[in-house]
């Protein structure tokens, strides 16, 4: 079982210079999160530490793909993903994450967690409309697709409606300028 522990970036035993650690993403990371649009995930997040005398540089870069159903047919399908974030780490008296540029922490802290930045990343990256690429080119075949082309195929009825004569003058005024 994942525990945001493992999450957890001990940064006052390295050296001065860059570090890198990499984490492996699956639906039970979601889980910490009580998130659960994706059916699966398998991606893969790398975090670059670049630590310096007064601060801390993070950069995260993540690839891979998210299981999610399709918003047309909901067939699942994985979608690939791909992207990156950058933190600035600074130390100062409180503990403040109020600005999405950078943190502070506060001077006797020794460890961060890196869970939030890599959930928030991902989260992101996948767009909220999410259609089967088999939808887009053609080649899915599902029977949600089969009804809603034989919708679109139907010719819709044309009902023979009076319209009210008070709509017909109001329409009357924007066509006699």
């Amino acid at each position: 079982m994942i525990s945001e522990k493992d999450f957890l970036i001990q940064f006052s035993g390295l050296k001065v210079g860059k570090h890198q650690f990499e984490y492996q993403i699956d639906k039970d990371f979601f889980n910490l999160f009580e998130y659960d649009e994706y059916n699966g995930a398998d991606i893969v997040v790398k975090v670059l530490l670049n630590k310096k005398s007064t601060m801390l540089e993070l950069s995260f870069q993540h690839k891979g793909t998210v299981n999610v159903p399709c918003d047309i047919t909901n067939e699942d399908f994985d979608l690939p993903k791909k992207g990156n974030l950058s933190l600035l780490v600074k130390f100062g008296e409180e503990f403040n994450d109020e600005n999405d540029a950078f943190l502070i922490l506060p001077h006797g802290e020794f460890q961060m967690s890196v869970a939030q930045y890599i959930y928030e990343m991902i989260v992101l990256s996948v767009p909220q409309k999410r259609i089967h690429p088999g939808v887009k080119d053609g080649t899915l075949e599902s029977p949600t697709l089969d009804y809603l082309s034989h919708q679109a195929d139907e010719e819709p009825k044309e009902e023979n409606k009076e319209t009210d004569p008070r709509w017909d003058k109001l329409k009357q005024l924007l066509t006699d300028k």
